[in-house]
């Protein structure tokens, strides 16, 4: 059975929203507005904390890893994340991470596949089906599991091994990555990330160089996105950021995906996991 939820104050979102969009329509012209336009949507994001919607992707995951599934009708109590089979507390800060097992360095969600494919026989196609939700039409079981998953670390500090050296090629892939200028706009993860101060529209930009910066970025995510309302994954989160650099489509769950991963996470270490966030 799912754990009992969190209440979700339905009432004080809607007045958060509503205060909200009132304090913006009041706020002054530029200059001037624009550190009050900061607290504002910081102020938004604290009166929604309190019930982030994840909870409800969080008990879905916890339903979907506790119920035997597939062909060969397995649970994922069989599916070890680095700690052992079936152990999710703590697991997440330590991904990713080398698994013998699979011959490669997995992140949350490739190992998930990982477990959906060898362990309760579902194909490749089957698992990946459905990455990235849209409504209730069209849910991803992999953002609810990835929801239920990181949420058993929240307060565990970050702790990504380089001591494998599997590792820390994929560390040294990513780090190039980020710094890697091409397409139409000659583009890089550092563009954007690379320096203080920047912003999109109203979003600030964190500089992903600033260990300080890297560690608030990363231990946010995976994330409640209330623009979409969804739970993003931090799969989507890459995906998205190359759509956006107007790089080829960065195939789910691939050797590059986990690269820039791995470069992000252990930046992130020594901070206390935080997620799921909440985000614009």
């Amino acid at each position: 059975m799912p754990r009992k939820l969190r209440s979700i104050p339905g009432a004080a979102a809607a007045l958060a929203l509503g205060a909200l969009a009132v304090t913006l329509s009041l706020i002054p012209a530029p200059a001037a507005a624009e550190q009050s336009v900061e607290k504002a949507i910081e102020q938004y994001r604290q009166d929604l904390q309190g019930g982030n919607p994840a909870e409800l992707w969080e008990a879905r995951g916890e339903d979907i890893w506790n119920t035997p599934r597939g062909p060969k009708h397995v649970s994922f109590k069989s599916c070890d994340l680095g700690l052992g089979p079936g152990v999710v507390k703590g697991a997440y800060a330590e991904l990713p991470r080398y698994f013998p097992d699979a011959g490669r360095v997995l992140d949350l969600e490739s190992r998930l596949v990982w477990c959906m494919v060898n362990q309760q026989g579902f194909t490749h196609a089957e698992a990946t089906k459905i990455t990235f939700g849209k409504g209730a039409h069209k849910r991803s079981d992999l953002e609810a599991l990835a929801a239920y998953v990181v949420a058993q670390s929240d307060g565990v500090k970050m702790n990504v091994s380089l001591a494998d050296p599997h590792v820390r090629d994929m560390y040294a892939v990513g780090e190039k990555m980020f710094f890697y200028r091409a397409g139409t706009h000659d583009f890089a993860c550092a563009t954007c990330h690379g320096s203080d101060g920047k912003r999109i529209r109203l979003q600030d930009l964190p500089n992903l160089t600033k260990k300080a910066d890297a560690q608030k970025a990363y231990t946010t995510w995976p994330a409640y996105r209330v623009s979409q309302g969804e739970v993003r994954t931090f799969q989507w989160r890459l995906h998205d950021c190359l759509r956006q650099q107007r790089f080829p489509d960065l195939i789910y769950g691939s050797d590059a995906s986990i690269a820039l991963t791995t470069y992000l996470a252990a930046r992130a270490n020594g901070a206390a996991y935080a997620g799921p966030g909440m985000k614009r």
